[in-house]
């Protein structure tokens, strides 16, 4: 019932359009401002806010929002003002109503509403749609084989002239100490949604850096254990820290390409590339990391293995040894044990002193033979 009630408020609102970053607004015509009767869902929103000149205003929705954006920028003939909504996991519906809202592609909403995208950049008319996959180091009480060190979400942007939208998917990550931040410093609100993407951009690329820290402190504590005293418990927990490196490398190798990309967009503005082009390079650096640690992870896990080995071979070495001294008695004593008649000293008075102190002569002697070889 909710669904359809959505869809007829969506198909009696009109589709929004928009213009390319660095336009001027007034190719919007005034006409395609949302209907203030109809009232976005809420369920998934977690803030939204329009920005003129770099200062909030405050709108009691987000119709209201769009039309005072646009009715300014139409007004100075410049995009300087735009809107910013914030959403975290939603259902399709929701994200559609935006789409009519701000005119998005379906096929980037469709993304947006499904997720466990790659990262990539992709233009779709004049705005920008963008994944971003981000990481966090997950505390455990007690960690297990099973248990997940790195969590992994996303964050898709639709960037335009006037306005940015954020999906978030994941517990992690969340925006709102980047929002925080910018409305804290009116000059980097100022450089529009471009500059709310390099913000969100620079914020994801710094918790991978921080999180592949972590993991470099995890292999070298690992590291030290493996040399100090390899169990199977050590091994597993390679692994599991290996399972756990791919997956962070997942989610930040194929952000480099598009990274890169962006500042050779049109859409971005040549005072912003730059910035861009410094996310890039922090990007490369965790790329290095993670891809070093890997590597370290790999000699870590075969050190471990080849000095489990080792220490097995030891531990063979020494029940070879303690076999090899034991059999000496049991063979003695399984010969004088077979009740033969005629056999040497068995009506001797000396027979049994004489094969008691064999048995110990022997013995020493084996025992401090393999003691001398390192094998006891």
């Amino acid at each position: 019932m909710r669904s359809s009630t959505l869809f007829q408020r969506i198909n009696r609102h009109p589709r929004a359009t928009h213009v390319r970053i660095g336009a001027p607004a007034a190719t919007t015509p005034r006409h395609h401002v949302p209907d203030p009767r109809c009232v976005p869902p809420s369920d998934s929103l977690v803030e939204f806010g329009a920005y003129i000149g770099g200062k909030r205003v405050d709108v009691p929705g987000i119709p209201e929002a769009v039309s005072l954006v646009r009715d300014h920028n139409n007004a100075v003939g410049a995009p300087e003002a735009y809107v910013w909504v914030g959403l975290h996991e939603p259902e399709a519906p929701e994200v559609e109503w935006l789409a009519e809202v701000f005119g998005l592609h379906p096929l980037a909403v469709e993304d947006a509403v499904k997720a466990h995208q790659r990262p990539k950049a992709e233009r779709y008319g004049d705005s920008l749609f963008v994944v971003l996959k981000t990481v966090a180091f997950l505390d455990h009480d007690e960690l297990t084989a099973s248990s997940e060190i790195i969590g992994v979400g996303e964050i898709m942007l639709f960037v335009g002239s006037d306005f940015v939208v954020t999906v978030r998917h994941g517990s992690h990550c969340s925006l709102s100490e980047v929002r925080g931040r910018l409305e804290a410093k009116p000059k980097l609100l100022s450089r529009g949604p471009a500059g709310v993407l390099h913000a969100i951009a620079d914020h994801v690329v710094d918790r991978y850096l921080s999180v592949a820290d972590l993991m470099q402190a995890e292999l070298e504590e690992v590291e030290a254990a493996v040399f100090a005293d390899v169990s199977s418990r050590d091994i597993g927990r390679i692994y599991q820290l290996k399972r756990e490196m791919i997956e962070m490398k997942r989610a930040v190798t194929p952000l480099r390409t598009p990274l890169s990309a962006l500042p050779q967009r049109r859409m971005i503005p040549s005072d912003m590339r730059d910035y861009f082009r410094d996310v890039g390079d922090h990007l490369a650096r965790v790329c290095e990391q993670v891809e070093s640690s890997n590597e370290l992870c790999n000699s870590i896990l075969q050190a471990a293995l080849a000095r489990s080995n080792a220490l097995a071979n030891e531990d063979m070495r020494k029940i070879s040894a303690w076999v090899a001294i034991i059999s000496v008695p049991t063979m003695i004593a399984g010969i004088y044990g077979m009740n033969f008649t005629h056999m040497p000293g068995l009506t001797a008075m000396w027979g049994y002193p004489v094969v008691i102190g064999t048995m110990l002569v022997i013995c020493s002697l084996l025992y401090r033979g393999f003691r001398r070889n390192s094998w006891l």
